[in-house]
């Protein structure tokens, strides 16, 4: 059973690898807005986790399935729904039956040093969380949801459920509109949510290395996203003074808080200052596209 898990998920890990690898090359537009950016994230990391979907002949999946892959179809009814299998190492597959006996033992010595590790992994990022709870406890009340801490460096939300905004004691006043736009930037978009999403998601796919960089592209955007949600809101006059609230900020390294100063400074600083708002019909227009990308992305060979 266990193996049978293993190797279902690897294959969904080799989609999720295809998927992020696109999703990497439409970050070097640079036209591009990183909130769309940002959520097209979401699909390399949602494939981790479903293993069937729809299928469709415009899905990227049918161009792949020509070269390296093979579609088995779960369910043929009004709506087709497949697995996509990359690995192609099993005959049957309601249950897995393997090719050969190598492969078999393969998998079954696999999927118990993938749990082992997963299992480690995702009790080590609760062990920090719990840590990094321990720490904030003792924040001190500002107002509202604003608190302030001789722990962090750099202002920061913490937690999904009831999220604060921490800052660091002796902060400059003249910063604290843009930091405060920031942080409930994340908070509005359920960053902390998405963040431990990812987190566990990589805990799972432990063994595959380019979801490490995808974790890792992944908070990028995530502050990049929040960048232009406050500048879309601010004056062109506004921006250097926010860039400059962002160079007085130093770089968390706690992964389960949103930073005001994390991600690469320079890079979003160059962004900032050469950010435009966008046009009703960009809007529209990046939005079909996204719906689009999503398509052809999340459905599998037909």
């Amino acid at each position: 059973m266990l193996s049978e898990v293993f190797y279902w998920l690897f294959n969904m890990s080799i989609s999720a690898s295809v998927i992020g690898i696109i999703i990497l090359l439409l970050g070097k537009i640079k036209k591009l807005p990183r909130r769309l950016i940002h959520v097209l994230w979401a699909i390399p990391f949602l494939r981790m986790w479903i293993p069937v979907g729809m299928t469709s002949k415009y899905s990227l999946m049918t161009l792949i399935s020509k070269f390296t892959t093979k579609t088995v179809v779960i369910y043929d009814g009004a709506l087709d729904f497949a697995f996509t299998n990359h690995v192609m190492a099993a005959d049957n597959y309601s249950p897995i039956t393997y090719k050969v006996n190598l492969l078999d033992n393969l998998f079954h010595t696999a999927s118990y040093v993938w749990i082992i590790i997963a299992v480690s992994l995702t009790i080590i990022s609760i062990v920090i969380y719990i840590i990094t709870k321990s720490e904030l406890k003792d924040a001190s009340l500002l107002r509202d949801n604003i608190y302030v801490s001789d722990k962090i460096t750099a202002p920061a939300t913490y937690g999904v459920c009831h999220p604060k905004i921490i800052i660091p004691k002796g902060y400059e006043l003249s910063d604290l509109h843009y930091i405060l736009a920031h942080e409930s930037a994340h908070i509005h978009r359920k960053d902390n949510l998405w963040r431990i999403f990812a987190i566990i998601s990589a805990s799972v796919h432990w063994f595959n290395p380019f979801i490490w960089l995808f974790l890792k592209k992944f908070l990028e955007e995530t502050e990049l996203a929040c960048d232009e949600r406050v500048l879309a809101d601010c004056v062109e006059d506004e921006k250097k003074a926010y860039a400059t609230a962002l160079l007085d900020c130093t770089e968390s390294r706690n992964v389960f808080v949103s930073a005001f100063g994390g991600a690469k400074i320079r890079m979003r600083i160059e962004r900032i200052l050469s950010y435009k708002k966008m046009s009703s019909i960009s809007i529209i227009s990046f939005t079909v596209f996204a719906i689009a990308i999503g398509y052809v992305l999340l459905t599998n060979a037909s």
